[in-house]
């Protein structure tokens, strides 16, 4: 199985300029590289989160050479407030968020999350509720075609819908290669990325529920996150970088003024000062280790002394 890499490590560490004696979290352990990290950059403390409760498992030797200084806990991190409360934690100083899926879950196929290995049809992060293949045989023609079109950016997601409609009379879809193939059948080979990859994207964001979870994510943050403490946000696809983007220019002040036309709704003290304007993104030879690192995108900001916005911008 591929060890998970950790991408733009050095920048993430950079953005969250870690101190001695303050308290970070890190929102996605995965295989606890940006903890490690963290750890390794000055005499901190680390609250780990992770929804897999595989990655917290593994992460149990890293948790015990740190002597006391990492803490696991197996949960969402959009439910970081609730979490931390057992520990007395109401305020940190950095936020770590690495979104999307590891490469240890990719790679392993009994999770179900690749299309270039055949395994069960799953894509369950946390392990539990709805699987990938519950959603594909339950799914109504139109609601599949609104998955794969919103969450994958498919254009041909009514001819992905149809097809898998017409296959699941037949028998219920529950392997990935089944997807897969019956996918590439419906799609245009586009000779760049391969035809399934939208459709296993939309699925497995829908599973996870990973915008709606990285929107409860940025508002716990900005609650959580001291003034001068620092958020970074690592993304992989333009639907989580525009949510971020979107989330820290308007926390920050830099969204779209209102016109006469359309007043903006009030004026509220910008919660966030932005520290990239633009986002960082992996260098070449970053890439040319690691070429899952090619679509990340690093935005980072520092919140500042004004209450947390009471509603989402």
């Amino acid at each position: 199985m591929t060890t998970h890499v950790p991408v733009l490590l050095a920048e993430v560490v950079a953005a969250l300029r870690p101190r001695d004696g303050a308290l970070y979290l890190d929102g996605t352990f995965g295989a606890g590289g940006y903890s490690r990290a963290l750890l390794d950059a000055a005499v901190c403390r680390v609250v780990a989160f992770d929804r897999d409760p595989t990655a917290i498992r593994a992460g149990a030797a890293l948790a015990t050479a740190a002597n006391g200084r990492l803490i696991l806990i197996e949960g969402w991190f959009s439910e970081m407030e609730t979490l931390l409360k057992p520990l007395g934690v109401d305020a940190v100083f950095g936020i770590a968020l690495d979104l999307g899926v590891s490469s240890m879950q990719l790679d392993d196929a009994t999770r179900g999350f690749s299309f270039r290995v055949d395994g069960p049809l799953d894509m369950r992060m946390s392990q539990d509720g709805e699987s990938a293949a519950d959603l594909v045989n339950r799914l109504s023609e139109a609601e599949l075609t609104q998955v794969i079109r919103d969450y994958g950016e498919e254009r041909f997601a009514r001819r992905v819908a149809r097809a898998i409609l017409a296959t699941r009379k037949t028998a219920p879809i529950t392997r990935t290669g089944e997807l897969a193939a019956l996918v590439r059948r419906s799609v245009p080979d586009s000779g760049t990325i391969d035809a399934a990859t939208r459709t296993f994207q939309a699925l497995r964001i829908a599973v996870n529920d990973e915008l709606g979870e990285l929107d409860r994510g940025l508002l716990a943050a900005e609650r959580l996150l001291a003034p001068g403490g620092r958020l970074a946000v690592i993304s992989f696809h333009s639907l989580e970088d525009r949510r971020v983007k979107s989330f820290l220019r308007g926390r920050s002040g830099h969204a779209p003024r209102g016109t006469r036309h359309l007043p903006a709704m009030c004026e509220r003290a910008p919660s966030f000062r932005l520290l990239t304007t633009k986002p960082v993104t992996p260098s070449e030879v970053e890439i040319a280790r690691n070429p899952r690192a090619r679509s990340a995108r690093l935005r980072a900001a520092e919140r500042t002394d004004a209450p947390a916005w009471d509603v989402a911008a």
